[in-house]
């Protein structure tokens, strides 16, 4: 047994060793010179910077549709590219945005429209996708909803004997 294991051994001892070739010998200047300009060029990336991150409706009548727009500007050194606005809700849409790049120091918006559901103190975020950094940015937007006036009362519960 000890002869086999042995044997074994040494067999693998010599596949592994007998294959071996300089490495350094397979590098291509060339592609290293490409790998490092293709490397100093991922560093740049697009910033995306809102005018607000934070829109306040104030105090709102329930049901009453409301509407803002976000204002942005993309402050890095690359095109900015926004893929996708959502919410997690379907009370608050964005709508109106571009999905073509963003060259650096330009301006782009989207709007945003809450329906005014819900009651008391309301904040909604959206989720802006893009090829940023973190690959994501959030806004939000708040408002008061105050009851609905003609909506109908729902009768006390009764008291528990």
């Amino acid at each position: 047994m000890k002869k086999i294991i042995l044997g074994l051994s040494t067999l693998c001892l010599i596949a592994f060793t007998s294959c071996k070739e300089n490495a350094a010998k397979k590098i291509d200047e060339n592609n290293v010179a490409a790998a490092a300009v293709r490397d100093a060029g991922s560093s740049k990336l697009p910033v995306l910077k809102f005018e607000e991150t934070e829109h306040d409706f104030g105090e709102i009548e329930s049901k009453t549709p409301v509407e803002t727009t976000f204002k942005y500007t993309n402050v890095g050194d690359a095109p900015l590219v926004i893929t996708n606005i959502g919410t997690t809700c379907g009370c608050t849409v964005p709508q109106n945005w571009s999905r073509e790049p963003l060259a650096p120091g330009d301006t782009g918006e989207f709007s945003v429209k809450y329906n005014g559901s819900g009651s008391g103190k309301v904040t909604k975020q959206i989720t802006v996708t893009a090829n940023t950094e973190k690959g994501s940015e959030i806004v939000k937007i708040t408002a008061f909803v105050k009851p609905d006036p003609n909506a109908a009362v729902k009768p006390a519960a009764k008291a528990a004997k």
